[in-house]
């Protein structure tokens, strides 16, 4: 118990998380049992032990962070070290890859069941299904940490300590919203550098951005979709070839057949791959109003515009950047579904959004009940706003 100590007290110590997660004050930590979801890349691992810093200190005996990589685990499980972690006076166990550990679920209940003193928080995959896991269903609160918000970055790279609005606030006000935010910085000289490079915190890391990205994309295919999934490891250079082929189409309706016979499988197959690839956070699927899996996407496209950049020889088409971003925006707190025009979106079921060019405004007919979420613009007037701002919305 001391050598776990001993590493929680020195992780924490040394842990300085750049920006400060909105998520930490979304989450009622008084829950006992807590999941933050996440893909890979996104920084679950420092969001654990930020949060250890904030509310115990590196030096505090009723925190304990843990990690599923240690090998003192797969022998013991984590069952009898809770119990354990609990008699020496611990209150709060945090663990982290917590589906490398077989039978987690299991474990997690008998913690709950026989520890009602014990808090757990644990971080897994965005693959993982924790509310329909039979045996913490019903337990269990679920949380998604995403990557940086244009906000975030924004923060990150200035100082400034913008804080979100919502997508009402945005739509009503954004004038004033934008006219405040251009007083201290222009967000235009940063959008393109956080589309390439923003999204995974770890392009702070002195490492090859692009490099770093595919070798973690790799590791969402061949670990949060094979491993979780318990596919096996044969059929991994058919996901890995569909992924690349829904990639460099660009935002387009799957031809579920033609995919089927490129990779040599069945269409059923075919539509299991693009689920677990979008439970993965690599690509979004695209609904109309109303539609959901598994019947086939209106449309597919790529989870963030990073991930576009990285991928070659993808011709980054400006157009369908600023449609991933807009859609990878909207995505945590609404339902994004298919238009009936090219470029538009129906947001929660009501609200239509056009994503074009402010250079090109002048050819559009504008259309009273359409929000036009224009890039190359630093302002807007009316209904239509300056599609920046929407990363401010997380």
């Amino acid at each position: 118990m001391e050598a776990f100590f001993r590493t929680h007290s020195y992780l924490v110590e040394h842990t300085n998380a750049p920006v400060r997660r909105t998520l930490m004050d979304e989450i009622d930590w008084s829950d006992r049992l807590i999941g933050i979801k996440g893909t890979r890349g996104v920084g679950k691992t420092t969001f654990l032990l930020q949060y250890a810093k904030e509310k115990f200190g590196p030096t505090d005996r009723q925190c304990l962070y843990v990690n599923m990589n240690n090998f003192y685990f797969q022998s013991w499980g984590f069952v009898n070290f809770a119990h354990k972690f609990v008699d020496s006076g611990g209150r709060v166990l945090l663990i982290d890859q917590i589906y490398k550990q077989p039978n987690w679920s299991i474990e997690l209940r008998r913690c709950y069941d026989e520890l009602p003193q014990l808090h757990i928080v644990f971080a897994g995959s965005s693959v993982m299904r924790l509310k329909e896991t039979p045996e913490i269903k019903g337990i269990v609160k679920s949380y998604n940490l995403r990557g940086f918000s244009f906000r975030e970055f924004l923060n990150l790279q200035t100082g400034e300590h913008f804080q979100p609005y919502t997508l009402n606030e945005i739509i009503n006000n954004h004038e004033h919203i934008a006219s405040r935010i251009l007083q201290r910085v222009s967000p235009l000289a940063y959008f393109q550098d956080y589309l390439h490079h923003g999204f995974y915190p770890f392009f702070l890391e002195r490492v090859n951005y692009s490099e770093n990205l595919l070798k973690t994309m790799n590791l969402m295919i061949e670990m949060d979709i094979l491993l979780i999934q318990q596919i096996d490891l044969k059929y991994l250079t058919k996901i890995k070839q569909l992924f690349y082929l829904l990639a460099v189409e660009g935002i387009h309706s799957p031809n579920i057949s033609v995919l089927a016979q490129d990779i040599n499988t069945s269409r059923a197959t075919v539509m299991n791959y693009v689920k677990y690839l979008a439970d993965a956070r690599l690509i979004n699927m695209i609904y109309g109003v109303g539609n959901s899996f598994p019947k086939k996407p209106s449309k597919v496209m790529l989870h963030n515009p990073n991930l576009m950049y990285a991928i070659f020889p993808i011709q980054s088409e400006k157009q369908a950047v600023m449609e991933t971003f807009f859609v990878n925006s909207l995505w945590k707190d609404h339902i994004v579904s298919e238009g009936r025009k090219s470029h538009n979106y129906i947001i929660d079921d009501t609200r239509k959004f056009c994503i074009c060019d402010a250079q090109e405004a002048g050819r559009q007919r504008n259309n009273n009940e359409t929000v036009y979420a224009q890039y190359n613009a630093q302002t807007g007037r009316g209904n239509h706003i300056p599609l920046w701002l929407l990363g401010f919305l997380y």
